[in-house]
């Protein structure tokens, strides 16, 4: 047995013993500093919550296993098992026997393969850098073969730290756009998010405007710098958050030539976690599901308040998100100013997503721009909050199964970008 490999199997132990339990907060006693800093009890207990309930409620936790190899600090995982499958709890033990990392790995290491619609000798990749100093983020850009000139896409990831790809245990629903869109003869644009790249140079303040606006920006004019790009030609797509904040963009620069926005919300992003952590609870009922919707139910009422400050502490606000960024929340209505857009729209929902949904966020969009000629507003019926078709009751276990997003779905932004491009070459535009 490796130095300390014993110690930090006692650690994961303890921890397994505290997160069956449902002590959170004694859970976190076995954090390191930098981690108790992150994650509070909270943030634990709404996480574990989650994956459990969205698996259909744990059975068993298993034996830690230590992973192979000479690393300090020593990699544990802990296998958990549920009545709708599985995951893992992935966390590394210090010689302190604390826990420096965590993280729940719902996908069991199955790894991302290209989809069946994507052709990659029909388009290059390169890698760029999007704006300057240290909150440069880094990204791809996939370009068709041939010269062009191409229409193009920015590709806008939904709410959290994630990377280019929105990576998802094996699931990465931007690649399969990037590379499904590319090899049908459209240039996209994809990147990560600061809060992804520099988590720790973010100002703990910052906003969903910190978090797109600039590199979004910067990807439209790099896109506009490309030979093979059309440079009125260039759109946006955005993936739930990513949709949300879509026309926040776009009335920045008004150049931009059209909106994709994919299961984008427009419920308050507060109202809308007390009603998913309710669904979650209805799959897997029990106390510790009970405690997550009050601990929320407490903390969208705090974000509701009229006399919500920015000094409030982030502890008493949903995902320890920080008060000025629910403020510029509030302050925003992305219904509001997509309708104040004159650029065409294609708005599609999954019928089968529990996130964002077609009563409780489409709804809006149909009464804002249903009756405009230049706004397209699809449903995909099969289809979950990543677009990955399926059947039955949706459940966040289906996330971790491998998958793509439906090459409907696929063909359906390549052909409405194609006949929106038509339209912006020719100079004929729907009348609103």
């Amino acid at each position: 047995m490796r130095m300390n490999e014993g110690g930090a199997l006692e650690t994961a132990r303890r921890f397994a013993a505290l997160l069956q339990a449902e002590r959170f907060g004694d859970a976190v006693g076995l954090f390191a500093p930098p981690l108790r800093a992150a994650v509070s009890a909270e943030q634990l207990r709404l996480a574990w919550t989650a994956e459990s309930g969205g698996h259909g409620g744990i059975t068993t936790i298993e034996e830690p296993v230590t992973e192979p190899g000479e690393t300090d600090p020593v990699r544990v995982r802990i296998p958990v098992t549920c009545a709708d499958g599985g995951f893992i709890v992935v966390t590394s033990v210090g010689d302190d026997g604390l826990l420096q990392g965590l993280r729940l790995d719902g996908h069991g290491g199955a790894e991302w393969r290209p989809p069946h619609y994507a052709d990659a000798d029909r388009f290059t990749e390169r890698t760029v850098l999007l704006g300057s100093g240290q909150l440069a983020v880094p990204g791809t850009l996939t370009l068709p073969v041939g010269c062009g000139p191409w229409p193009a896409v920015v590709l806008l990831s939904g709410g959290g730290p994630f990377d280019r790809d929105e990576s998802s245990g094996p699931n990465k629903p931007l690649k399969d756009l990037a590379w499904g869109l590319a090899s049908q003869e459209v240039a996209v644009l994809r990147f990560d998010k600061v809060t992804f790249a520099h988590p720790d140079r973010l100002p703990s303040d910052h906003t969903m405007a910190d978090e797109y606006l600039s590199h979004a920006l910067a990807a439209v004019q790099l896109l506009r710098q490309q030979t093979e790009v059309a440079p009125g030609q260039i759109y946006l797509a955005g993936h739930s958050m990513g949709g949300k904040v879509a026309p926040r963009i776009a009335a920045a620069d008004p150049s931009i030539a059209g909106l994709v926005m994919l299961a984008a919300d427009t419920q308050p992003m507060h109202e809308a976690a007390v009603r998913v952590a309710r669904y979650l609870a209805e799959l897997a009922p029990g106390p510790s599901a009970d405690e997550m919707v009050s601990l929320l139910v407490r903390q969208a009422a705090a974000v509701a308040d009229p006399d919500l400050e920015p000094e409030t502490p982030s502890t008493l606000l949903p995902f320890g998100l920080s008060a000025p960024y629910w403020l510029d929340l509030r302050a925003y209505d992305p219904v509001a100013t997509a309708a104040r857009l004159r650029c065409p729209m294609l708005i599609l929902q999954g019928g089968r997503d529990y996130q964002v949904t077609v009563a409780d966020d489409l709804t809006a969009w149909q009464r804002a721009l249903g009756d405009r000629s230049e706004v397209t507003i699809r449903i995909h019926n099969d289809a979950n909050h990543l677009f990955f078709s399926g059947s039955g009751r949706p459940t966040p276990a289906e996330y971790a199964r491998p998958g793509h997003v439906d090459p409907a779905v696929v063909d359906e932004i390549a052909t409405w970008l194609a006949r929106s491009s038509a339209m912006e070459r020719t100079d004929v535009r729907p009348s609103s």
